[in-house]
């Protein structure tokens, strides 16, 4: 029989080792907030994916760690993901991060942590902070069971119809918003949900943190008089425990929109033109497309 020749052979690729994806939760306002394990991790990791360099370069020198970066965002998801697999499969250890809390969680993340679940490739969590996490822990609110939603969508129609799907929760409600819908949502909140208690918190962990308590009508006449600014958790419970019950009225898009505009004008003491506004919103419509429909009205 041949002998066996004796040493060092290189290793197939395909049994090469494999690197690992750490989702790294960093801090959402005051740097003390990051754990010692996301510090040990970011500074041992061979790549870091971030949402956006800039901000993740101004946590890591202030930390005194240096590494290579790659923008990892809801822009570039699609193919920086694929990119940052090939590289883990290739043996690097990566640590996710977003520009501040927990990646995938309403942020950038759950597209390459399925892809690399899909590869074979191990998921490490590195847990930290969280806004909605830290804003319930403070809120008073019940938090035996809640509801986290995320950001309500945008559009005023959309919205409307996830708090309709919401209203028939009583958990506590968790949602993220951005300060310059804040108004509307807490009036969409108002109408479709009733009067509920509910927190605004605000730039939570922040120099300027504040936490605003009441129902979303005395919430409501806040941010009218004084709009809220920065970053915002929205917490909304129920009213004692119980489910605002169905109007047992007609919906309002089945009311023609001028007698819609003349029975709030009447019931609630304003002019037209908040009349035809309150309209609009519990329509789904613009005050443009409110006021083009109530002119195609008065002309039909």
């Amino acid at each position: 029989m041949p002998k066996k020749k004796h040493g060092n052979k290189t290793k197939p690729a395909a049994d090469a080792a494999v690197g690992c994806l750490y989702v790294v939760a960093t801090p959402i306002g005051n740097l003390e907030d990051i754990t010692l394990r996301a510090l040990r991790v970011l500074k041992e990791a061979d790549l870091i994916a971030c949402e956006d360099t800039r901000r993740t370069l101004k946590l890591l020198s202030h930390f005194d760690i240096s590494k290579r970066l790659v923008s990892y965002h809801e822009h570039n998801e699609i193919t920086r993901a694929p990119e940052i697999v090939i590289e883990l499969e290739q043996g690097a250890q990566v640590a996710l991060v977003t520009d501040a809390g927990t990646p995938a969680i309403s942020d950038p993340g759950h597209r390459l942590v399925s892809l690399c679940l899909r590869h074979g490739i191990r998921i490490v969590p590195v847990p930290g902070a969280s806004a909605f996490v830290a804003a319930l822990a403070a809120s008073g609110m019940p938090t035996e069971e809640f509801v986290f939603a995320g950001f309500l969508p945008a559009r005023q129609t959309e919205r409307r119809k996830a708090l309709r799907i919401l209203s028939s929760e009583t958990r506590t409600l968790a949602l993220y918003e951005a300060p310059h819908r804040l108004l509307d949502t807490l009036e969409d909140a108002l109408e479709i949900l009733g009067d509920r208690p509910a927190v605004i918190a605000r730039e939570v962990t922040k120099a300027y943190e504040e936490f605003s308590h009441g129902h979303l009508k005395d919430l409501v006449e806040s941010a009218r008089k004084k709009p809220v600014r920065g970053e915002i958790t929205l917490l909304v419970g129920t009213s004692d425990g119980h489910i605002p019950q169905p109007s047992s009225e007609a919906p309002a898009n089945e009311v023609p929109l001028a007698r819609h505009v003349e029975e709030l004008m009447k019931s609630r003491g304003i002019d037209r033109k908040a009349a035809l506004k309150q309209a609009a919103r519990e329509r789904g419509l613009t005050r443009r497309e409110a006021y083009k429909q109530l002119l195609i009205t008065r002309e039909s």
